[in-house]
């Protein structure tokens, strides 16, 4: 499949929406939930229903994609009922409707994200090392989401936030109508259960390591806007940290066909994880000095940025032909998804009874036992070349 120029934007803009959605809801929902009065627990919750729902839906819709052959159809509908489920947090401030309104949403709007990876890979053919290049507009939409909000929350009421939320749904709807109907490829593994993959020694270790990478990512994403503002930081300056960790995650994408070239995906893996130990170190007992926060942020090319790259092409060499979808959708759903559930959940309770920096450290010692567990398998796992 040759690279066309028209379908790299019609991708790019996907990744564009979707990211700039997570921009406006990772850092900032929480504050808005603290701000209609809910607890350290009920917000810890109600952060976890999205990841609960990249647990459940993703291989649910996966499945549908593979099994119809309509990939593309999935991804709009579920863009279309995203959409249309977001709408209901203009009519609830109560914790239960929050909780149902947030998990409809949730359903559909984690369902195709992973059939937009196994697209885009499939786009890209041999060239997959590219795969970078393009997801690094997910981080520009990311970053415009962040910092524009981060700005605009020191002058305007933080119940703006749920705006922002339907321009970026709506362009994640209008993509989501743009995006190529990539042919799969036939592939020797087809006729193979994919139960069969899944049980491959590699294949478990790299998603349990990952999952663990969830887990430990679970607090970041939970309380990290609310530690930061409770320590005296501006919503401006909370902007800022969460952008510069995308900013270097954009710089590392754009690196990644020379990384894989020369280190493969195993030892980027490695590089992570190792990362990720220092990061949330930093995070839990640094907060009150600037610089070492700096410092944590660009971590976030590594434990972001460069794991998800290498990890993602990982799927993409273990799964392939018709289990494209069900790959990407399967390493979503437990490891983004059941990770970042458990890490988001765990987090409101050691919060509220051990504070901030037991917190992160527990991040730190997940992050090392994924570690721990690439190390076991390293020697299991394929390393990619670049083109």
């Amino acid at each position: 499949m040759p690279l066309t120029k028209n379908y790299y934007w019609r991708i790019a803009g996907f990744y564009f929406f979707y990211y700039a959605f997570v921009g406006m809801f990772a850092p900032y929902w929480s504050l808005y939930l603290k701000s209609i009065h809910f607890d350290a627990v009920e917000i810890a919750i109600l952060m976890s229903v999205q990841p609960v729902m990249r647990m459940i839906a993703p291989t649910l819709w996966g499945w549908l994609a593979d099994r119809t052959g309509k990939r593309l159809v999935v991804v709009q509908l579920a863009a279309t009922l995203s959409a249309v489920c977001y709408l209901g947090v203009f009519a609830t401030t109560g914790f239960w409707g929050m909780f149902v309104v947030l998990g409809m949403m949730g359903f559909f709007w984690s369902a195709s994200m992973p059939l937009v990876e196994a697209t885009t890979l499939s786009y890209l053919g041999k060239h997959s090392a590219r795969y970078g290049r393009i997801r690094s507009w997910g981080s520009i939409g990311f970053i415009a989401s962040v910092v524009g909000l981060g700005y605009a929350f020191d002058y305007i009421a933080i119940a703006w936030l749920l705006w922002a939320g339907v321009v970026c749904e709506l362009g994640i709807l209008i993509f989501s109508r743009q995006i190529p109907d990539i042919e799969t490829q036939a592939h020797h593994t087809d006729h193979q259960p994919v139960k069969q993959i899944i049980m491959q020694p590699r294949v478990m270790a790299l998603f349990s390591a990952c999952f663990l990478m969830s887990v430990a990512h679970g607090p970041y994403y939970t309380f990290y806007s609310i530690y930061l503002v409770e320590h005296g930081y501006a919503k401006s300056a909370v902007g800022g940290l969460w952008a510069l960790g995308v900013i270097c995650e954009i710089g590392v994408f754009f690196l990644m066909p020379w990384l894989v070239r020369h280190l493969g995906f195993t030892r980027i893996l490695l590089i992570s994880f190792s990362a990720a130990i220092a990061r949330f170190m930093l995070i839990g007992w640094g907060v009150d000095f600037l610089i070492l926060l700096l410092i944590a942020q660009v971590l976030h090319a590594a434990t972001f940025g460069a794991y998800h790259a290498a990890s993602v092409g990982l799927v993409h060499e273990f799964f392939r032909g018709r289990h494209q979808s069900k790959g990407q959708a399967l390493f979503g759903s437990l490891t983004y998804g059941a990770g970042g559930m458990l890490g988001g959940l765990a987090s409101g309770p050691i919060w509220q009874h051990y504070g901030a920096s037991v917190l992160y450290s527990c991040s730190a010692g997940m992050a090392l036992l994924g570690l721990l567990l690439i190390l076991w398998k390293q020697g299991m796992a394929p390393v990619a070349k670049a083109t």
